[in-house]
């Protein structure tokens, strides 16, 4: 049975590089909402969306949301899939928004090449809490290993942020919206990354 909230407006962007499923969470979001009855918009992506290139994707639930584009100053809930694009895309908070971060990292080429420099995860964290000091950290990829495979780093996120019990969704529908996007020989592998990552946020925050 699907549910009715009035939310008037809740903004959500997903960043990392490409090949780290942020189209994927995005979608899964989307559709997990979808099955509660809450309006959704969902954003282009936005960037290169070859492996190693900077992309992201925003999705917008609510009664007044119409656009796909979230306005600086408008995104509730950043999750991260690699740490410095969570602060590329950081100037769009506001000082109540929630960022959930990733700490597995992935240089980006001009840095691998000594070209540019990667900021510590401090520096990164500290920079992020000049816009909100809801910050919360999670090893995706070291959970993600426990499911046999990296690839499983975003669902290990989307569990995460369900877990931090903030958003209007109820943890079944985020399962049924993994069965409903993956193929069946897939079920398996991407519940047990839901649910490791819901247990280990819901466990940081109580």
């Amino acid at each position: 049975m699907t549910t009715t909230h009035n939310i008037d407006e809740l903004n959500i962007s997903f960043v990392g590089v490409g090949g780290t499923g942020v189209l994927t969470a995005a979608h899964l979001l989307a559709e997990a909402a979808l099955l509660e009855n809450l309006n959704v918009v969902i954003g282009e992506i936005h960037g290169m969306a070859q492996r190693g290139g900077s992309v992201f994707c925003e999705v917008r639930i609510g009664e007044n949301v119409h656009g796909p584009i979230i306005p600086i100053g408008k995104l509730d809930i950043l999750v991260g899939i690699e740490p410095l694009e969570t602060l590329r895309y950081s100037y769009k908070l506001h000082k109540k928004s929630y960022v959930l971060i990733n700490t597995y990292t992935i240089p980006p080429p001009s840095v691998s090449i000594g070209k540019e420099h990667y900021p510590s995860l401090e520096e990164i964290e500290n920079t992020l809490r000049r816009f909100t000091p809801l910050i919360y950290k999670i090893n995706a990829a070291e959970i993600a290993k426990k499911t046999g495979s990296l690839v499983t780093m975003n669902i290990v996120m989307i569990g995460a942020i369900a877990g931090l019990r903030i958003l209007p969704i109820d943890a079944n529908n985020f399962i049924k919206a993994i069965k409903t996007y993956f193929p069946e020989k897939y079920h398996e592998q991407n519940i047990k990354a839901f649910k490791l990552g819901y247990e280990n946020m819901s466990e940081n925050i109580t």
